[in-house]
């Protein structure tokens, strides 16, 4: 079974205009993330708004027949794209999706937006 990582690649941070970057804030985090799952069982994807802009930098982490997360207010760092695979590793490892605090990197403590419930085949 995958477990994904999906980030916002759209997501500007307040004051991004005023940066002079030539990437969103978004696209900086998606690059370090993708580095950062090199070498694991986790995939990457990048998709064009999460409709999180209040939180950005936005990802979520989902794998099928088990809880997934959405994630938010992150900086592109390398801390924060180390502790989201991190996370997403865990989950991977685990039966349901659920990953109990003690496990959690501190980078992903207090970013958690969302928990979806699996979904169902509908019986």
């Amino acid at each position: 079974m995958t477990t994904w990582i999906t980030i916002c690649d759209t997501c500007k941070r307040d004051g991004w205009e005023d940066t002079g970057m030539d990437q969103t804030d978004g696209e900086a985090l998606a690059a370090l993330v993708e580095g950062a799952a090199q070498g694991t069982n986790i995939k990457t994807r990048r998709v064009s708004c999460l409709m999180g802009c209040e939180r950005s930098c936005n990802i979520s982490i989902q794998a099928e027949n088990k809880l997934a997360y959405t994630l938010g207010s992150f900086t592109p760092e390398i801390d924060a794209a180390e502790g989201i695979v991190a996370y997403a590793t865990a989950h991977a490892e685990s039966d349901n999706g659920q990953v109990p605090y003690r496990q959690w990197p501190e980078a992903v403590k207090g970013h958690f937006v969302t928990r979806h419930l699996p979904l169902d085949d509908g019986e």
